[in-house]
């Protein structure tokens, strides 16, 4: 019994190292970290902190890269031997997230001379930004690594930096193409690009403003022709103006007319009345005088009754 159990142990741990040989970097160094941490916040592969960690259905964690790595060859858990796939895997607990963002580690360059100590949320964000970090050189060419604070330095003096040519020309060049330097043909050079740029820009532009142009011309032509469909509604609405105007003008002709004679006929009554009036006045004593002399002022006014009168009916 002993034997078995002695065996399976020597298995899983044969089958650790060749997870670990997976993992590459994944995990961090526990050297690295302040104080204790728990035996639940380390892989199951490589035995080190836990780096972007994933948990199986039977709770134990492991790195990304580490357990991505153990499931090439392998479907079972190396821990417990349970069936296993990519698809089963799930994010960390939230408690034992937290416990591990919590732990306290130093800075990878701490061997350069970094001191900082931090959380393991933030180490990230820090080691991005240190300034005993190794970067390499911003200039083409260089295969120098640097560390961040010391970048400066090195630029001042990096056999690849470029600098303005000293005849006065302005064009960057670098130390170790001094002597094949020819100011005329990098101006010339220079000049031939700037007049290719200037060539393109001009073509853009001409195109655009065409474009524009025959977007403004359509447009133009459709305002002309509301314009001209506009014009010719008003001349139509002008014409029957025009002929309401004349017809008005012919009917307020005929009613003067009409006034005019009205009037005459009024003021031919009104001295007719009168002449009665005066007749009357001298007819009041004489009976039969007055019988046989009011009979022409009696036609006259019955002659003016039948007179035809011409009406214009609107």
């Amino acid at each position: 019994m002993n034997g078995c159990i002695s065996y399976l142990q020597q298995s899983v741990e044969a089958e650790r190292e060749r997870g670990t040989a997976y993992s590459n970097t994944m995990g961090y160094d526990i050297e690295r970290f302040v104080g204790y941490v728990n035996e639940g916040l380390l892989c199951c592969i490589c035995r080190d902190v836990l780096e972007n960690p994933l948990q199986a259905p039977c709770e134990h964690a492991f790195c990304t890269t580490c357990i991505h790595g153990w499931l090439v060859q392998n479907h079972n858990c190396p821990e417990d031997r349970q069936a296993l796939d990519v698809s089963m895997l799930r994010p960390l607990f939230r408690y034992m997230r937290n416990d591990l963002n919590r732990l306290q580690i130093w800075c990878k360059n701490r061997q350069h001379g970094c001191e900082i100590i931090c959380s393991l949320e933030a180490v990230d964000r820090h080691e991005r930004e240190c300034e005993y970090s190794q970067i390499p050189c911003l200039n083409a060419g260089c295969t120098v690594q640097v560390e961040r604070r010391n970048l400066d330095s090195h630029l001042a003096v990096c056999e690849y930096r470029s600098r303005e040519c000293p005849n006065g020309c302005g064009y960057a060049i670098l130390s170790a193409d001094d002597a094949q330097h020819n100011c005329i043909a990098e101006l010339r050079t220079e000049l031939e690009l700037l007049r290719s740029e200037m060539i393109c820009k001009i073509e853009e532009v001409r195109h655009e403003m065409e474009s524009r142009l025959d977007s403004q011309r359509r447009h133009m032509v459709q305002k002309e022709s509301v314009l001209q469909n506009e014009i010719e509604e008003l001349k139509s609405q002008m014409s029957r103006v025009m002929s309401d105007m004349r017809t008005l003008v012919a009917e307020e002709r005929q009613h003067r007319q009409e006034l005019e004679q009205a009037e005459l006929e009024k003021r031919e009554l009104m001295e007719l009345l009168k002449s009665l009036h005066k007749e009357n006045k001298l007819t009041t004593g004489e009976g039969s005088g007055k019988r046989n002399t009011g009979g022409r002022p009696l036609n006259r006014l019955e002659s003016m009754k039948r007179k035809p009168k011409e009406v214009t009916i609107i």
